[in-house]
């Protein structure tokens, strides 16, 4: 289904032909993100990330913007911890122009002074928005619990003082470390030429020579007890993340953990919306999520709380956790998980720039790529049992870290008692 090619010097291409559409989505992947910096440098993925879309030796900042927008595309890119991604989406038969604007910014990018300087206060301010959000600083908060000393337990932004410290010279060396071409993934979905999207990517980066694929430092779990932390803030409502360790990207059980994701919080149909927000009206709020990564995950559960029913909120939270570890789920509850799961996955690869952030995280994160029909038959493949099983390795008071954001003045003590979750 999909086409995968390793150039001589290392370079991958993923790709897929959507014959039917009328757009194009081009991204350029470099397997690179925060879990490869050190606390020193924290936040420079990030902000070589930025400082790619002011200019190259070809083109302006502005041009760059205009150039896609002119034709009628988007532009963008974001950094994660894994990986970085340069893209665009743009009508079919534009894929010349776009690879060239992408690649020349990967490849020559001007990385001016004056720029650097500048992005820099925005970087900053950017930190002080989400500090400001503690909607979002609560993550933060919880990934130093869950990783703490770590990469993983930093923000991928970083902090004023790192961001602080990255200079011309620091980004220079660290883009000519990473953005080489084993590093490199270009993925592409859409109606397109083959053969002529494959002779431009020679054309372009055969010249640049090979080099070893870039590792991160690893992880080593040794939480022995939940672990908890408080910000004291005056907020009209507490901000809670709750989250366990939990699978990698690669685990055998990786199927039966998203879908039980889906049925305790993706969805409105979800146990942990129906309990607390239908039922018992605790929070306007409330889901669950995964994070996933080669050798560790997590899973979260995020919520605003009135501030006067904060614990109440986090028992009846582990509670519907727990019950999962307890007993089986029913079937019609079961198979609504395995439709949701299917059909969100069907309505998300019609479009093109999903499709390709698709194929190209995979191949990026996983040298791997699954077809809609490899996963819908995995999925298939879950039972009832593996859903249980998934829960009781996750679900344990020994992987527990809970972060909250709100007025909760010497309410530490009474918010631990609760955190004893076996």
């Amino acid at each position: 289904m999909y086409k995968k090619e390793t150039m001589a010097n290392g370079l991958r291409i993923v790709s897929h032909q959507m014959p039917s559409r009328q757009s194009l989505a081009l991204g350029i992947w470099i397997a690179v993100g925060g879990r490869y910096e050190t606390a020193a440098n924290k936040g420079i993925s990030h902000f070589l990330e930025h400082m790619l879309f002011k200019g190259t030796a070809r083109y302006s900042c502005r041009k760059i913007k205009e150039s896609i927008e002119g034709i009628g595309g988007s532009i963008n890119g974001f950094t994660s911890e894994e990986a970085t991604c340069f893209l665009v989406k743009i009508p079919a038969g534009y894929l010349k122009v776009a690879l060239e604007i992408l690649s020349d910014m990967v490849l020559e990018p001007a990385l001016k002074q004056a720029d650097i300087d500048k992005e820099r206060t925005v970087i900053l301010e950017e930190i002080k928005m989400y500090r400001d959000l503690p909607q979002s600083y609560v993550y933060e908060l919880l990934d130093r619990l869950l990783w703490p000393n770590h990469p993983l337990g930093m923000p991928v932004i970083g902090t004023v003082e790192s961001v602080g410290k990255i200079d011309r010279d620091s980004l220079s060396i660290f883009r000519r470390n990473y953005y080489t071409p084993s590093n490199i993934v270009i993925s592409l979905a859409g109606a397109f030429d083959y053969q002529k999207f494959r002779n431009y990517v020679a054309r372009i980066f055969g010249k640049e020579n090979a080099k070893e694929k870039s590792t991160f430092q690893n992880v080593v779990q040794n939480q022995e007890g939940p672990g908890l932390d408080i910000l004291p803030k005056d907020t009209e409502q507490t901000h809670l993340a709750l989250g366990f360790h939990s699978l990698p990207r690669e685990h055998p059980l990786k199927y039966a953990l998203s879908m039980l994701h889906i049925i305790l919080g993706a969805n409105m149909s979800s146990r942990l919306f129906h309990e607390l927000r239908e039922n018992h009206g605790l929070a306007y709020e409330i889901g669950s999520a995964l994070k996933r990564y080669q050798e560790t995950g997590a899973f979260l559960v995020h919520a605003g709380i009135d501030n006067h029913k904060v614990i109440p909120a986090i028992k009846l939270i582990l509670k519907e956790l727990k019950k999962t570890t307890e007993k089986l789920v029913s079937y019609d509850e079961f198979k609504r998980a395995k439709d949701f799961y299917a059909g969100q996955l069907m309505l998300t690869l019609e479009d093109t720039l999903e499709h390709m952030l698709w194929i190209g995280e995979s191949t990026t994160t996983l040298n791997k790529t699954y077809s809609l029909h490899d996963v819908i038959a995995q999925i298939n493949k879950v039972d009832k049992e593996q859903i249980r099983n998934t829960a009781r390795m996750i679900f344990r008071e020994d992987k527990l870290n809970v972060a909250l954001i709100g007025p909760l003045n010497s309410r530490e003590k009474d918010i631990a008692k609760v955190l004893r979750f076996a």
